[in-house]
């Protein structure tokens, strides 16, 4: 098992702990699997979360967002900032609704922010973050132009301690319910591509332009 990154006490978790992991392995490979991240942070005395994109390099998990974007301001002026990660994986059906759940995988992160100033990190950034949603895709779109660039924040967030929390496999039935005849055991669930819809505007009206390798390569995954 891997350096722990907790518990923190933050992110200590309390409810179910048997289900609780700290390693930070464990922590890396759900915060890169999962599709989009949520920010949260206090904007004008409300507490508010922000479903965004994510890229995770080493221990700093990079954020884009618009330069107005209130929330991410919020989280700059506080200077450190909590964020989670959730990937459904199904159901847990028990033979009763109290011990029945979701199977899930989710991680919790605090850490310092900052913002992203220097030019070639801000670049490799968004670069990343382009790559985590689709990889291979910023080798096949043009460069971000200067004004793009200008009206783009990006956010960095340390992780300074986080924890993950893994629920996968059957559930536990009263004694008095295994009798009973009910079905019970579990539902997988996974992210599906279905068959890309290309633009009919500028170039792709011709009906030339070939699928990209990213979204071939994305379908043929799935």
């Amino acid at each position: 098992m891997s350096e722990p990154l907790g518990p923190g006490p933050h992110t200590r978790v309390r409810r179910l702990p048997e289900k609780a992991l700290y390693d930070a392995a464990t922590v890396f490979d759900i915060v890169d699997a999962a599709l989009m991240c949520h920010v949260a942070a206090t904007v004008d005395g409300l507490a508010m979360a922000l479903p965004t994109l994510h890229a995770r390099v080493g221990t700093t998990i990079y954020l884009h967002g618009s330069k107005s974007n209130a929330l991410f301001r919020a989280v700059l002026d506080a200077g450190v900032a909590s964020l989670s990660v959730t990937i459904y994986d199904g159901l847990r059906l028990a033979r009763s609704a109290f011990e029945s759940s979701i199977a899930y995988r989710s991680v919790v992160i605090v850490g310092a922010t900052r913002e992203v100033t220097d030019p070639e990190e801000k670049h490799r950034a968004l670069g990343a973050v382009l790559e985590a949603a689709l990889p291979g895709r910023s080798r096949e779109v043009r460069a971000m132009s200067q004004r793009e660039e200008n009206l783009t924040l990006v956010v960095a967030l340390s992780i300074d301690e986080a924890s993950a929390k893994v629920s996968a496999g059957p559930t536990t039935d009263e004694p008095d319910d295994a009798a009973l005849p009910i079905w019970s055991g579990t539902v997988p669930a996974r992210v599906v591509y279905d068959e890309p819809v290309a633009s009919t505007d500028g170039a792709m009206a011709e009906g030339e332009v070939p699928l990209a390798d990213s979204v071939r390569r994305l379908r043929e995954r799935t």
